[in-house]
């Protein structure tokens, strides 16, 4: 952990965190100083990212630590959090939420994981946050005339905020020292074998030996046993299948390699193709719960329209009796 932020920084960064966050939590009594316990969260955001620059051996894009994009997404993603947890207005948080998610979307950019940031984006901030957002319009009461922006009291004051900021820290705490406990002490990450991949691809090498000119007409890259493509790359060869069924060896283009995406598609739909399931079902329900509740708030008003209606019949009808 020593190598990645001092212990002592970070914990102190995760309690001035705490008091900040605590300040900021809107309250039955309306008195939240949420100017102050930002600055004191955003000091505390400062430090951690400070503290991390400094243990990098540089700061703000001197030495080895990270660019100036990265403390921008950072403190961006760190703010728009905060807002979701303290905004008194439920559409206003969820929409801060999709500030928070673009801003990691940012970092993703940074670490030249393009796939995560625009999968980041389209299933978060294109389908689970909107799903979210019609939850919420639809759950809310419709305000009275006289109350036009009243909520109800679970929206405007946190519950239990001193045990929800205390719990949350906490628990940031301590999966920070696992996740940095040992990192000296990790294996080197395996290089990924992208050639090793391109013999999954046959369709691609012919489109590579094609635009090369070194496929003649009518040939086939050929398959072994196992549905790979016969290709050596330690020399950098094919062996492809001609139009009278015999086999011939050509060379590989130079440039020829797997992409960034397609090793991410290798690694989702080959290795891992659970959470692809897990995800469908997770929006499959998060739709289902929408059409519940809609359902639910229409018979609502339906009840209410009706009530409303047999009470103005019944005014009506006393009026009518008054006056004659």
């Amino acid at each position: 952990m020593d190598q990645v932020i001092n212990p002592l920084a970070l914990y102190g960064a995760c309690a001035l965190g705490a008091i900040g966050v605590l300040l900021a939590l809107p309250r039955r009594d309306g008195k939240n100083p949420q100017i102050l316990g930002a600055v004191v969260a955003s000091l505390a955001g400062g430090i951690v990212l400070l503290a991390m620059g400094l243990k990098a051996g540089g700061l703000f894009g001197i030495g080895y630590s990270p660019s100036v994009y990265f403390y921008v997404f950072a403190l961006m993603a760190l703010g728009a959090s905060l807002r979701v947890i303290t905004h008194p207005q439920p559409v206003y948080a969820a929409l801060y939420f999709v500030l928070s998610i673009l801003a990691t979307a940012g970092l993703f950019l940074i670490l030249s994981a393009e796939f995560m940031a625009f999968a980041l984006v389209i299933v978060y901030a294109g389908a689970i946050l909107i799903t979210y957002l019609f939850v919420i319009m639809l759950a809310t009461q419709a305000p009275t005339e006289d109350l036009e922006n009243a909520l109800t009291e679970y929206d405007t004051a946190a519950r239990e905020p001193v045990i929800a900021t205390a719990s949350g820290f906490v628990l940031l705490a301590v999966l920070s020292t696992l996740m940095f406990r040992g990192v000296g002490e990790l294996p080197k990450a395996p290089a990924v074998n992208g050639q090793a991949l391109l013999a999954e691809m046959p369709r691609k090498i012919e489109a590579a030996l094609l635009a090369a000119g070194t496929l003649p007409g009518g040939a086939k890259v050929t398959f072994n046993s196992d549905g790979d493509a016969k290709v050596d790359f330690a020399a950098r060869t094919v062996e492809i299948k001609l139009a009278d069924g015999a086999t011939k060896t050509v060379p590989l283009p130079k440039d020829l390699s797997v992409t960034n995406t397609e090793m991410v598609g290798f690694n989702l739909l080959r290795d891992h193709p659970g959470s692809i399931e897990i995800a469908g079902v997770i929006l499959l329900m998060a739709m289902l719960g929408a059409v519940v509740l809609s359902r639910k708030q229409v018979q609502m008003d339906e009840d209410a329209k009706e009530r409303h209606s047999k009470l103005l019949s019944a005014e009506l009808a006393q009026g009518a009796e008054t006056n004659p």
